[in-house]
């Protein structure tokens, strides 16, 4: 049977060749588990069923796929989540807002996802990690700003601000340690019931 293809997240903006799209998807897969050191060109065309040369004719080097997966997938991570923050809701509807879009974007892109997070503070070209922390930062930067609001509506209770960003994200982002796609719950469930548990507890009222 045909492995389905890896869905990536290029941007509104960008087009590509239903071969361009082949090299990219099964390059995700190879970064994600062989990481950038542990997979080469040869690798990749292998994977793709085509030539080195063909490769080539496409892509530079292997610099430049990793640079359109990596890249992409920060960068649109906080496109997609922030696209999807409903207008004119409560600050406590857009938290979990932001907990299930995330949940949604890896559920989409997973292998995208996985290959940028695991060499997220080892890329190899500086200059593009600059701009994925940038781009980190702003998505960070939501679900600090929503929190902040959220304490300032009074539907939550005054808390550490810093903190509570690190324990949301951080229950978002160690699911792909963990998560295995054939679970009965999907990523979206998964970060909808981590709203319920961080915002309403665990305690039995």
């Amino acid at each position: 049977m045909a492995r389905a293809a890896a869905r990536i997240p290029l941007g509104k903006e960008t087009e590509s060749s239903d071969r361009v799209l082949q090299i990219l998807s099964e390059s995700a897969r190879l970064f994600a588990a062989s990481g950038y050191d542990g997979t080469s060109m040869r690798d990749i065309a292998l994977a793709c069923g085509i030539s080195k040369s063909l490769l080539y004719h496409h892509f530079a080097d292997k610099d430049e796929i990793f640079a359109r997966i990596a890249l992409g997938a920060t960068r649109e991570l906080y496109h997609f989540v922030h696209e999807r923050l409903p207008e004119g809701a409560p600050p406590s509807a857009r938290i979990r807002a932001f907990m299930t879009a995330t949940g949604d974007y890896f559920q989409r892109y997973r292998w995208a996802w996985l290959a940028s997070t695991a060499s997220f503070w080892n890329d190899p070209e500086a200059r593009r990690q600059k701009e994925r922390m940038m781009w980190r930062d702003r998505y960070e930067g939501l679900i600090r700003t929503l929190i902040s609001e959220a304490i300032e509506a009074g539907e939550i209770r005054p808390v550490d601000v810093a903190l509570a960003v690190r324990l949301v994200l951080s229950s978002l982002n160690w699911m792909h340690r963990w998560h295995k796609p054939d679970k009965s719950m999907n990523p979206v469930q998964i970060a909808d019931s981590y709203f319920e548990m961080i915002f309403n507890g665990l305690k039995q009222n």
